[in-house]
């Protein structure tokens, strides 16, 4: 399972710098750099819980390591293509599916539970299952 020092360890990894400030309106964003690297910004003060800043890391890294990225000019369809593609690897990465099924197997069956013992939050869960049931 990965928990948040894991996201942390692949950010350093991978070379991905993460800034920590206020950026308004925004909760996290994620942009490519010219060397090929990448920058994740997250605003503290917008992280309600653990699982908040986990869920949010994950789905910037999710742009990082896809490649997923797009510019305020974008067509909206456009935009939620890569969207999609980061909260894709996000899922697959905070709930992996073979993982999934070994909680279920557990008895973790209600959404909350599911959320609590992957350390997630119960939206992210909930999105994360309509992902892989639209899939199978």
């Amino acid at each position: 399972m990965t928990d948040l020092l894991d996201l942390y360890g692949l950010a350093e990894e991978h070379g991905t710098e993460i800034y920590w400030f206020d950026l308004g309106t925004a909760e996290s964003l994620s942009l490519p750099l010219e060397d090929g690297s990448c920058a994740i910004a997250m605003d503290p003060w917008r992280m309600s819980t653990l699982a908040d800043e986990k869920v949010k890391l994950a789905h910037e890294l999710g742009h990082c390591e896809t490649g997923a990225f797009y510019n305020r000019y974008a067509a909206r369809d456009i935009r939620q293509k890569y969207e999609n593609r980061a909260n894709k690897w996000a899922y697959k990465k905070l709930v992996p599916q073979d993982e999934l099924a070994e909680a279920c197997l557990q008895g973790y069956r209600e959404p909350w539970e599911l959320a609590e013992y992957f350390g997630v939050t119960e939206d992210f869960l909930r999105n994360a299952l309509d992902w892989y049931s639209e899939i199978f």
